[in-house]
């Protein structure tokens, strides 16, 4: 990159980190909006589970689509039409009527969260292949290009979780989404508004087939983040966060208010904290001194590591008969530990989809890459729900190290 184009590729950069921090903001805020309002509804840990599916199954077809149609139509295009379709589901969210049945709230809640996750992924794939194109050739100014752009976007969403909680108690589920889909209009507008040039435009001719990735460690790769992510949100999405509310709660509405603060405040401080490891990954790792391989290693040895808290967590929810206490403190510092391992290991996979892929493919091979992401979270959601009504707890957060597992034996041979 030359000295001249440097200031219009940062520009760039930082025009499509904001508008990712908007969305990023309104996402985090939707999940614990809904998550919280049907628990106080009296909907079950399957039934909530049920409410995410919709958004993982679409965020699992549009990564299939979204490379190509970013090659297609240019990244810009992609990134305005996640910002426009977020809108449109949070306005579709406020005709939600208290009065339908469980069946069809069930139904319509997920067909709007459907249409987030479409917006979600269409945005997450047009900023990180944006860092592909636009991050300087420097030895490691790739890894800490997308480990900036990727750990502020969690510390982003981790407000967003708190957000969300704090908006549900103090102004109820239309009001709040009614005020997010506001902002977030005007979001788009500004980005539209104000966007430097330095993206690439679409590309007439692209074949839909070029879609698949041809190099084995991409593969391997993808294979891995899918059971990394299922890990993660096997615990996050609901049984974590239904455990706290009714370990919290006294049964009051007042005891739910505040154990509405409680769990959103946990969510959002292990999320903001999840983003500031990420972002401090490449200097933890000294990254800027290892090679393409010794960085896969090290991939394997963080998921090992990881493996063992979630089985660690499950014995002790085991040895408690109750929610006590003690459970509680040794629950929310276990899963923060998690959370600084999970986030090494997710900078490192951010940082090696980017690092394989080439500046021709990149929006290919990200958008392939994100499938297996949102496959992952689509397995962890549906996981959280069935194997916290099943096994409470200790089920739930067996199946997390599981996965954790998984993603190891999968992870070990990227290297090979």
């Amino acid at each position: 990159m030359t000295a001249a184009a440097r200031p219009a590729a940062l520009a760039a950069y930082a025009a499509v980190t904001a508008a990712y921090w908007a969305f990023m903001l309104s996402d985090g805020a939707l999940r614990m909006l809904v998550l919280l309002h049907f628990d106080t509804l009296g909907f079950s840990p399957i039934q909530i589970a049920w409410l995410f599916l919709g958004y993982e199954i679409a965020g699992v077809a549009t990564n299939f689509y979204a490379g190509w149609l970013a090659l297609r139509f240019g990244l810009t295009t992609t990134l305005y039409a996640g910002l426009g379709l977020q809108v449109v589901a949070l306005i579709a969210l406020t005709r939600l009527d208290p009065n339908w049945s469980i069946a069809v709230s069930v139904g319509f809640v997920m067909l709007a969260q459907a249409l987030s996750g479409v917006a979600k992924d269409l945005t997450k794939m047009s900023s990180k292949s944006a860092v592909k194109l636009l991050a300087p050739p420097s030895q490691g100014g790739l890894f800490r290009w997308v480990a900036v752009l990727t750990g502020s976007k969690n510390a982003v969403k981790g407000a967003g979780f708190f957000l969300g909680a704090a908006l549900l108690g103090d102004f109820g589920f239309h009001a709040s989404i009614w005020a997010m889909a506001i902002a977030l209009a005007a979001t788009l507008v500004a980005a539209a508004s104000f966007m430097p040039a330095g993206l690439p435009r679409g590309r007439k001719g692209t074949k839909f087939g070029e879609i698949f990735a041809k190099d084995p460690r991409i593969n391997r790769l993808s294979a891995a983040r899918m059971f990394l992510f299922g890990a993660r949100d096997v615990w996050f999405v609901v049984g974590i966060p239904i455990y706290f509310e009714a370990a919290l709660s006294d049964g009051t509405p007042a005891g739910h208010r505040l154990a509405f603060f409680l769990v959103g405040a946990f969510m959002a401080v292990w999320v903001v904290a999840y983003g500031a490891v990420q972002a401090a990954a490449p200097r933890l790792l000294n990254a800027a001194g290892r090679s393409e391989r010794e960085i896969s290693a090290l991939a394997a040895r963080w998921v090992l590591v990881l493996t063992a808290i979630p089985f660690a967590l499950a014995a002790a929810a085991l040895a408690a008969p109750a929610p006590a206490p003690w459970l509680t403190l040794t629950l929310v510092a276990g899963l923060l530990a998690f959370g600084f391992v999970f986030a090494v290991n997710s900078s490192v996979h951010s940082y090696l989809i980017l690092a394989f892929t080439s500046s021709e493919r990149v929006t290919m091979d990200v958008g392939f890459y994100y499938m297996s992401n949102a496959a992952g979270r689509l397995i962890g959601t549906l996981l959280s729900g069935l194997s916290y009504q099943l096994g409470g707890l200790p089920l739930c957060l067996a199946t997390a190290g599981t996965l954790a597992g998984l993603s190891w034996l999968v992870v070990r041979r990227l290297g090979d």
